[in-house]
Parts: structure tokens; sequence; C-alpha cells
């Protein structure tokens, strides 16, 4: 097949061109490696030259639509597009990683005949709730396309609402090749952390709508159980959110680390968080981070939204109360006993690549 993916360039805050990353890179990669014909034609919001090259096995554009920049916007994106379908005649258009490219993959494809497939990882309409028109034209195009894809069922429900046929395909995320365990090493010294004492970690953005403040209230729980235990965090936060006076003592901040450090951070914590409230971005999310924490049998805690509950429902013992912190602080010294944890699920890209291309062949 000569497969077409619509995609950002740099999906959460990874430029794919150079930092191959999760669901938009792993899926066209493990087709190409398949024998698929895959191009990446990404979207650049930052001024750059158009840029086309071979690599991985996949043909890669990028087209910045930085007003800025000349011979560049929405129109040149539209038409490099357009160019490579009337050229190449792709067999699929596939939307990924924003509303907008599954908005163009289904406008294009029924413009010039083509299949298309809108595939998402979050409820994309919970980003920004009050632009009704984008998410009239994002709800149009779900019942337009001719198929659509999603990370978790509770999401592909929600996709499929309105559509003739109201089926879709569950594609779930995974963990990058890189999240393996790791042992032998005393990996807490390269972040100059101590031995012997319970870290608790919190590996992502810090953000008050993630409902973090439960994080803080149950670490506050903890401390009284475990006086000398941490709470490890990495990854930006918003500089709005304060953490709690009585607490701050347990908090060891790293900051935003390197792609290649965090499988490290991660071996090196004895249970990971991943904390998400109930809410129209929670229930509809299926954290990567989740993935990657299982994937290096790490004990992991998280909160019992439905995204959630659904990667963890063969262990239901690593989900709390997403609205309880004393139910948290009761998980995480559960799980500090643990040390390692074995998971029910190998799965990988390469097993969600394979559904994906089931799916395009069966259609």
């Amino acid at each position: 097949m000569r497969l077409l993916f619509l995609c950002k360039r740099r999906p959460q805050g990874r430029d794919l061109l150079t930092r191959p990353y999760g669901r938009f890179f792993y899926l066209p990669y493990y087709l190409a490696q398949r024998g698929h014909d895959v191009t990446l034609l990404l979207m650049d919001y930052r001024p750059c030259d158009l840029i086309h090259r071979r690599a991985h096995g996949i043909e890669w554009f990028s087209v910045s639509v930085h007003p800025l920049k000349q011979s560049s916007g929405p129109i040149a994106y539209f038409r490099q597009a357009e160019k490579f379908i009337k050229t190449q005649k792709p067999d699929w258009i596939i939307g990924f990683s924003d509303t907008w490219y599954g908005i163009l993959a289904t406008y294009l494809g029924e413009r010039y005949c083509v299949k298309s497939l809108i595939d998402a990882y979050d409820n994309y309409e919970s980003y920004i709730p009050w632009l009704k028109p984008l998410h009239w034209l994002w709800r149009n195009s779900l019942q337009r396309c001719t198929a659509i894809s999603a990370a978790g069922p509770q999401l592909a429900e929600l996709m499929s609402r309105g559509r003739v046929q109201n089926v879709s395909t569950i594609i779930p995320m995974a963990a990058d090749p890189i999240f393996q365990p790791l042992s032998g090493v005393n990996f807490r010294q390269q972040f100059e952390l101590s031995e012997g004492i319970p870290l608790v970690g919190y590996c992502g953005s810090l953000y008050s709508n993630r409902g973090v403040e439960l994080l803080f209230q149950a670490m506050e729980y903890l401390l009284n159980w475990i006086p000398e235990a941490k709470l490890v965090i990495t990854g930006r936060r918003d500089r709005y959110l304060k953490i709690p006076k009585q607490i701050r003592h347990a908090i060891i901040e790293l900051g935003y680390l390197p792609d290649e450090k965090i499988p490290i951070i991660i071996n090196s914590m004895d249970v990971l968080l991943v904390i998400n409230r109930q809410s129209a971005f929670g229930d509809y999310s299926y954290p990567v981070k989740l993935y990657e924490a299982m994937k290096c049998h790490k004990a992991v805690i998280a909160s019992n939204s439905a995204g959630a509950s659904w990667i963890l429902r063969n262990h239901p013992e690593c989900l709390a109360d997403s609205d309880n912190p004393i139910d948290l602080a009761r998980h995480i010294l559960d799980a500090l006993a643990w040390k390692t944890k074995e998971y029910n699920s190998n799965q990988d890209w390469e097993f969600s690549a394979r559904i994906l291309q089931n799916l395009l062949e069966s259609l």
C-alpha cells in the first residue's frame, strides 16, 4: 500500500525529524518495515525551508506554516499534500496528531477519491472547549472519513458517534523501544539521589488540570507513615503551581530531562505515579508514561480514570480513587513493597502497527 500520513512536526514538543517518538513515528515506521510505501508530510509551526529526505524507510516532507517564512503557510502545506496525491496516488490518507490533520485527510480523501483514516490518541475537543466551529468540523470529518482509529475504547466510542457504521478500531499506545528494565547499576547516583530511601516518581508535565493537588495531598499522608520518602518530579511545571510548604522538604525536582535519561530515572524509582482527573480529558487519555513504567516492570499507581482503568484492567491493585488522596497514599504504600511488577501485556508499537495494517488492508 502507498500511505500518506499528515502530522505536525513536533507532537509533544518532540521534533520527529531528529527525535523519533511515539505513535507518530513508530506506526509509520513499522508499516514501512513491512514493505509499504510510507510518506510523512509534516507541518512545522516554526520558520524553516521545505525539507525533503528519506530516512528509516520513510519519505519525509516538512513544510513551514509560519507567517514570517516566505512561500509558507497553511496553503503551502495543502499544496504539497495535493501535489503528492496527484503524482503518487496513495491508497490511504491518514490524519495524525491533531484535529486539523483529520479534517484535512477527510477533505482531501473525498476530493481525490482516496480512502481516509482519522487516528487520535486524546479527546482533542477537550484542549480548546470553546472553539465550537473547529469541533463541528472535526465531528463532521469523523462522520465522513473512511475509517477511524483511537488509542482506547472510550475514545473510539466517542469518535464513532454519528457515523453510519458505528465502528472504530482500537490501536493502543505503547512504550518506545528505549524503555526496558535495567539492573546491575546504581542509577540513582546519576541524579544524586540517595540509596536506601523510598522514591516515588512523577514523570511528565505538572499541571493543575491533571489533578496534581491530589498528588501533593497523598504525599502528605504518606509522609506520616514513611517520613523519609521522597517525591521525585521530572518534566515541566506550571509556573503558577505551588508546592505546599508542608511537603517541600520531601520534593526533589529534576526538571526537564533528555530523552535518553527518562528510562534511567524510571528504573531508579520504587513507584511511578500517573495522575489524571475524571474529566473530558482524563477519561479519554491513555498516558504513554503509564506504558513506559509498565515496560520497565516498575510498580505503578494510576488514578482510576476511564483511560487508565482500561490500560490496567487486569491489574486493579494499581488503580487508586482519583478523588481520594488517602486512597492514593495507601496504594503507594502497598506498591513500595512490590519492588518490581510484572504486567500481563507485552504489546509494543510493532503490535499496534499490525492492527493498523490489518485495518487498512481489510478496507
